[in-house]
């Protein structure tokens, strides 16, 4: 959340970085936060200026009562002043418990460097890789995976629902194979301390990252035991260190996670429904760092380069962009998408997505840093970035890999884990 010290000293300067969001609704968010906050300072002032009354009409009644003249009057008025602190008391209670409520509701404010606009203005920061040509029409992966014996889509369907992928032999080597690659690539190569987290957290966990209340009807949620199904393993991860005070010797830190991810996406039907390109349940590894304010630049590019990286050693071609402010997550400041091309559908894809969150997060969540021992506490910042997504991975590897037979070249740093160099139609 932001601090609202911010909108108390420059509220011109908190609106017009809100604004940038493209979000109207947000005007009377903020309007509204303004006047409580307002309310609540003249409150608090209302009780500190009666307290030094009742102190100084105290001390004039124990004065009176020493020398025995009358109190009757001073002890009336303490009565009214006290009852009239008990409500303004209770009238600040209610004031923050709003203001608490409220706050979360409002995004992060993006970074200076963050493009204007909507999506239409996300920038093209980077492209590598060439798209592959080829001398037939390439098939996309639904039939490609059909063919090869890697999905069944029906199938899941039947199990769950539409949006739940059921992974078959080699389809399902195949994940596997994505898996260790991409943890042990990130942990031996990048310097990441794997984790291996629950896939069911908490409403506290859900909010330290910002996914409640803001997203509550894209969550799965048990609710006999409040917990909800994990749409990020971004959300333990980062939780771990929730209202913690890490010590400032030991950042940065990095962790990484496989998990499923579940996500409804409420409004998404009918959108891209075909195969794996959305999906309610998929599989990720997931990068989290923390660091000290003043690195968060730095580690942000250093967390999408180890992405990117994944995507390289994949041999997918791929293409950085930096999201406009109107496209920006709620909780990030700043955000790179990493979109992989898939020739079978003719598009970019999106396969990972690489935020710096500033103190957003930990603000909900309580983590801090004490630069040295004995220092004050300050709030980490916190960044995380897909290391990658599968669905649109695979998408990419078999749609740019297929051959003219209707086998899928693997790409080499793959072969070892999946134990073959190409995939073949079944007989």
């Amino acid at each position: 959340m932001i601090d609202i010290k911010l909108l108390r000293a420059d509220a011109a300067a908190v609106r017009a970085q809100v604004a940038r969001r493209l979000d109207p609704a947000l005007d009377a968010l903020l309007d509204r936060l303004t006047i409580l906050d307002r309310h609540r300072r003249d409150a608090l002032t209302r009780v500190e200026a009666l307290k030094a009354e009742r102190n100084a009409a105290s001390e004039e009644v124990a004065r009176r009562k020493r020398a025995k003249e009358p109190a009757d009057a001073l002890l009336e008025q303490l009565k009214v002043s006290g009852e009239e602190v008990k409500a303004l008391d209770q009238r600040v209670r209610e004031i923050e418990a709003e203001i608490d409520l409220l706050i979360m509701q409002v995004p992060n404010l993006p970074l200076p460097t963050v493009p204007e606009g909507d999506a239409s203005a996300n920038a093209v920061v980077k492209e590598v890789g060439s798209h592959p040509v080829f001398a037939f029409p390439p098939k996309p992966h639904w039939e490609l995976g059909a063919a090869l014996g890697l999905f069944d889509l029906p199938r899941g369907a039947k199990l769950s629902g539409s949006g739940f992928p059921l992974f078959t032999g080699p389809g399902a080597r195949l994940v596997r194979a994505l898996k260790n690659f991409l943890l042990d690539l990130h942990t031996t190569e990048h310097g990441y301390t794997e984790i291996a987290p629950p896939f069911l957290v908490n409403r506290a966990s859900m909010t330290g990252t910002g996914q409640l209340p803001k997203f509550a009807e894209e969550l799965y949620t048990v609710t006999a035991d409040e917990l909800f199904l994990i749409p990020t393993a971004e959300v333990p991860v980062t939780n771990i260190h929730r209202d913690e005070i890490l010590e400032g010797a030991d950042l940065p830190r990095g962790y990484c996670a496989y998990t499923p991810c579940f996500r409804r996406e409420a409004g998404a039907a009918g959108k891209d429904t075909r195969g794996l390109i959305r999906v309610h349940q998929f599989d990720k590894v997931e990068l989290v760092r923390f660091c000290r304010p003043e690195d968060s630049p730095a580690e942000h590019e250093k967390m999408t380069r180890h992405a990117e990286t994944a995507l390289e050693r994949l041999g997918i071609p791929y293409r950085r962009l930096a999201l406009a402010a109107g496209d920006t997550g709620f909780a990030s400041a700043c955000t790179f998408d990493l979109e992989v091309w898939a020739a079978g559908v003719g598009t970019w894809l999106e396969a990972s997505s690489a935020s710096t969150f500033t103190d957003f997060q930990a603000r909900r969540a309580g983590i801090r840093f004490r630069r040295e021992p004995g220092a004050k506490p300050e709030f980490v910042h916190t960044l995380n970035a897909s290391g990658v997504a599968f669905p649109r991975t695979i998408i990419a590897l078999l749609e740019n890999n297929q051959q003219a037979d209707g086998s899928v070249v693997i790409p080499p740093a793959l072969v070892p884990y999946l134990g073959t160099d190409r995939l073949v139609a079944r007989a």
